[in-house]
């Protein structure tokens, strides 16, 4: 191994996390209230180093159309409508009934009465969705991914991106299958599956970060370069 892969091995990831959350300052504070809800009922929403990655990628590639597959309590879509373009147009499905209601609760509330949110199985809506989307969040359940994806590549724009969170499962997927407790082994199947189909893609670029939980960016390539 050569010296300079030896040196960044040292490291600590997780210090460098809690570092870079330290550095966290963009939240307004409605989304911060909205987060001490959502943890205190014990909703996962996403993480610090995941939303200063959205916020970013909303600034290169100030979208026009958002599509959110797992609204939950509708954190991360109003995440992304404070710091989206104007005009921009967010679509989010929540297969949840209660979590749905509860997310429409909140975007009143915020005043974002532009967010549509489509309650609903993911697989049976996003078939009915026209598009395209230029940037595309999957944060629904993740042995799901797998099966969404051939729509997902459907509704992305030339150009556009889409954010897959959760992608390390806390580590797991990085274990043998045989290591992982049976319950979860069909979810670290299909998260590998997932992974694989991403990075097998023509049409796709595909990079896998350890931010949070791990997110795996894809943008679709240009006409010029397929």
């Amino acid at each position: 191994m050569p010296d300079k892969w030896k040196e960044q091995a040292l490291i600590d990831p997780e210090r460098a996390a809690v570092f870079a959350e330290s550095l966290h300052r963009d939240d307004p504070p409605a989304l911060r209230k909205l987060e001490r809800e959502a943890l205190e009922a014990g909703v996962p929403i996403i993480r610090p180093q995941t939303r200063s990655l959205i916020h970013f990628l909303l600034e290169i590639r100030r979208p026009l159309q958002i599509l959110e597959i797992g609204t939950a309590v509708g954190y991360s879509a109003l995440y992304m409508h404070s710091f989206a373009p104007p005009g921009c147009r967010i679509t989010t499905i929540e297969i949840d009934a209660g979590r749905a209601a509860r997310a429409r609760e909140n975007f009143l509330r915020s005043g974002a009465d532009d967010i549509s949110l489509l309650q609903g199985d993911a697989a049976q809506i996003l078939p009915s969705l026209e598009g395209p989307y230029d940037l595309i969040l999957m944060d629904a359940s993740k042995g799901q991914y797998i099966h969404f994806l051939p729509e997902v590549l459907r509704l992305l724009s030339p150009g556009g991106i889409i954010v897959s969170d959760n992608c390390l499962q806390d580590g797991e997927i990085l274990e043998s299958r045989y290591i992982v407790r049976r319950r979860d082994r069909t979810i670290h199947r299909r998260m590998r599956e997932y992974l694989e189909a991403l990075y097998a893609s023509p049409s796709l670029v595909t990079v896998l970060l350890e931010a949070g939980d791990g997110i795996a960016l894809s943008v679709r390539k240009s006409e010029k370069s397929l």
